[in-house]
């Protein structure tokens, strides 16, 4: 990045969303995030924007620093274009081991499109951020999101039933669930290195699952 970024870029990169880094904002500022390698445009339709590893470690920074109030007089931004009300926002939220129930068993067409749309934007992701532009690695934004990241690539590899959550290792998930080995199999198709592991007072067998490196 050669230069600050404008207000306008500074609050989409503020108000990116926490789980995907989707981005909302004038298209100029969209842009030049872009340019600056702090985001990267979806390649498909409707070409959303996403913070790129170097985006997210701005709005880290940016977070620190103290938020200007705005004036109350001051008019709202007008919505980026895509972003209306009761729009479906593409957004892939990861089933978590914390409140929730794991992936669902029926097809959702809506969720379907959904997943297929992250999975294309991380592979995106993966091309613009890999030193070799590789596809088939993981990419630095999936290490430092790593449960998001493998239940994206499970459902995306549709997969059903299981629940992914952190491990006591720092660099790798667990994925609870009753077909383990399609579980690995889907993972290792898309970059990772999965182990199976038994849990003796569950009875249960489970996989812990991290991003390859080479």
């Amino acid at each position: 990045m050669t230069r600050q970024p404008s207000a306008a870029q500074r609050r989409a990169i503020r108000t990116a969303d926490a789980e995907s880094g989707l981005l909302r904002g004038p298209a100029a500022a969209l842009a030049s995030l872009v340019a600056q390698g702090l985001a990267l445009r979806h390649p498909r339709s409707p070409h959303r924007h996403y913070l790129t590893p170097a985006g997210q470690r701005l709005r880290e920074r940016l977070d620190a620093e103290p938020v200007r109030l705005v004036p109350q007089s001051a008019p709202d931004p007008a919505p980026a274009p895509g972003s209306g009300a009761g729009e479906p926002t593409g957004i892939f939220h990861a089933r978590t081991a914390t409140g929730d129930t794991g992936a669902p068993a029926d097809p959702d067409p809506l969720r379907e499109r959904e997943v297929r749309s992250a999975w294309a934007g991380l592979v995106e992701m993966r091309r613009v951020t890999n030193p070799d532009r590789s596809v088939e690695r993981p990419c630095d934004w999936e290490r430092t999101h790593l449960t998001h990241a493998a239940a994206l690539a499970l459902e995306a590899g549709c997969c059903r039933g299981y629940l992914v959550s952190e491990s006591a290792q720092p660099q790798a998930v667990r994925v609870d669930g009753p077909d383990s080995r399609a579980y690995a199999a889907t993972l290792e198709r898309a970059g990772w290195q999965t182990s199976a592991h038994a849990d003796r007072r569950a009875g249960a067998a489970y996989l812990l699952a991290s991003p390859r490196r080479v």
